[in-house]
């Protein structure tokens, strides 16, 4: 799409923070949209969010203040926003964080620690662009001893399922015959990626935890507990991010 053409209606409501993107078209589907004063119900009609009046219910949208939230997800807890299995989500952890809010990448259902939230969707999407090359810092337990060229096997990388898989470096803290504790850096966010590689290598991941994302430490945050990232933060740990629209 071209840069002055605009964006969709119903992608407009969410990246100005005032909905979600499917919740969005059930709204504009349903009559409660008007842009420019006139009722709009076809959410791929493209406007521009940033001059553009729209309101929902007779009450204007304006740009909401760029959020940013670090959250520890404890394990047990679906990084979605509901679960047909009824399983607890990350969202019911933050609910009073006062916006519609997007991950920052995701942890699975077994892996716990930092995982950012923000409104800004340009944000989220630059700090997991892979051109970016923002580390992710794990702590990772694994059954069985992990060997020294073991780790370096991962560093070098694997092929699986077509896919190349690697480690910018993986670093073993303790081990024995019965676990290994190995801390390991990564600089994209590929599905599962430190599991299936210690699966490929002939070892079980029995805990996950991530400490860091691109310079931002989980410290001493509880489990479950969130915390919000100032923009003076933003700046001092990402300074090519792209900046917050006033």
């Amino acid at each position: 799409m071209k840069s002055g053409a605009g964006v969709p209606l119903a992608r407009a409501l969410s990246k100005l923070g005032a909905t979600s993107r499917a919740e969005a078209t059930r709204l504009i589907a349903a009559g409660r949209v008007t842009v420019s004063g006139r009722v709009v119900i076809d959410p791929r009609r493209l406007v521009h969010p940033e001059r553009t009046p729209i309101a929902i219910d007779g009450e204007s949208i304006a740009r909401a203040a760029r959020v940013i939230i670090a959250l520890h997800k404890p394990r047990g807890v679906v990084t979605t926003r509901s679960d047909p299995d009824g399983r607890p989500t990350v969202y019911e952890l933050i609910q009073d964080a006062g916006t519609h809010l997007v991950p920052v990448g995701r942890l699975d259902l077994a892996s716990t620690g930092l995982l950012l939230f923000t409104n800004d969707t340009r944000l989220a999407h630059w700090l997991t662009d892979p051109e970016t090359r923002l580390p992710r810092v794990y702590l990772v337990t694994v059954r069985g001893e992990f060997e020294d060229e073991t780790a370096h096997q991962i560093e070098r990388g694997l092929v699986l399922d077509s896919e190349r898989l690697s480690a910018r470096s993986v670093t073993v803290r303790k081990r024995s015959t019965r676990e290994t504790h190995v801390i390991v850096e990564l600089v994209e966010g590929k599905n599962r990626e430190i599991r299936r590689l210690m699966k490929a290598v002939g070892h079980e991941v029995t805990r996950l935890r991530r400490v860091s994302f691109g310079g931002l430490a989980l410290g001493d945050l509880p489990p479950g507990r969130w915390r919000s990232i100032s923009e003076s933060e933003v700046k001092r740990l990402w300074p090519a991010a792209p900046l917050a629209r006033s």
